[in-house]
């Protein structure tokens, strides 16, 4: 055994005593000698065999549970030190892989749910609001030809209402459901998505390296939603008189900017309405990584990364 008892190493030492005919004083001292010996050598002795399990409850304490498992510290491998820690890595790696693939399989469940609950709220609207709105417009439209001259600018002031009300019902059954990343590609629906943006008030252009045809569908549409989500930032609250979106499919990943000159914002608001915390969730199901950097008066950048593999 690696571990020395101290009471056996001063019982050792009164016999020795005993045996050399010393006397009691004598024969005390010893046996007080090999027992703080017996303690210093347990304790190191202990210290060497549970230093490397420190090291390792340590190294796990790092492990951030939101972030993917190929983040995992390298020291954690699976091979240990001692017998101990080593069960302790395989137990731990075993259960960070269940995690992983759990959270994978609940991930791209979660995903799929949104986007079918997106897709039949975008059909409710286009087939349902939108006809109860056409047939406005046609009743408007026949009870101004029937009505009174004073009654015509108020019933084409109602009908103008009522085309913006329509207008921005297709809008938003548009955004609910991208049709146009289904249609044209990635590329494309996001170039989209900055020529509308870039109709409005605010300058918008568009950078893209790169084909993406070979991105997996979840991948895609997380990059569609974030790169919607942070224009929209840029549109709502930011006050933005600028924005460079870039787009680049590289050897190892696929990295999405949208930069502004807003007026940027703290961190400590930054799940406020933005919509931050919606878009690390998203790229958290496909192993990919959101950075943000902004400060008030400074403009604000939006980064996503995905592993193009």
């Amino acid at each position: 055994m690696l571990v020395v008892n101290a009471v056996l190493l001063g019982a050792v030492g009164i016999v020795a005593g005993l045996v050399a005919g010393l006397s009691a004083g004598e024969i005390a001292a010893i046996a007080a000698l090999a027992v703080v010996a017996g303690a210093i050598a347990n304790g190191i002795l202990l210290r060497r065999r549970f230093a490397p399990l420190e090291d390792l409850i340590e190294e796990m304490e790092r492990v951030d549970l939101t972030r993917p498992g190929s983040l995992l510290p390298t020291r954690i491998d699976g091979i240990g030190e001692t017998e101990e820690v080593e069960r302790i890595e395989l137990a731990f790696l075993r259960m960070m892989r269940r995690l992983e693939a759990e959270r994978r399989r609940a991930g791209s469940a979660a995903l799929a749910a949104q986007e079918e609950e997106r897709a039949r709220v975008a059909r409710d609207l286009h087939d349902e609001v939108n006809q109860s709105l056409t047939g406005l417009l046609l009743r408007l439209e026949a009870a101004r030809e029937a009505a009174p001259p004073e009654l015509e600018a108020e019933l084409a002031a109602t009908k103008a209402l009522a085309n913006q009300a329509m207008r921005e019902l297709l809008d938003l059954a548009r955004n609910l459901r991208p049709t146009a990343l289904d249609d044209l590609g990635l590329a494309a629906a996001i170039a989209g998505l900055v020529e509308r943006l870039g109709a409005g008030e605010v300058d918008a252009a568009i950078e893209i390296e790169g084909d993406f045809s070979d991105l997996g569908d979840d991948a895609q549409l997380v990059v569609y939603r974030v790169a919607q989500e942070a224009l929209a930032n840029a549109a709502r609250h930011s006050g933005a008189e600028h924005v460079a979106v870039t787009l680049r499919h590289g050897p190892e990943e696929v990295e999405l900017t949208v930069l502004d000159d807003g007026r940027g914002f703290a961190f400590d608001a930054a799940d406020r309405g933005l919509g931050i915390g919606g878009m690390r969730e998203r790229a958290l199901l496909v192993d990919g990584e959101l950075t943000l950097e902004s400060r008030p008066g400074a403009g604000t950048t939006v980064r996503l990364t995905i592993p193009s593999g």
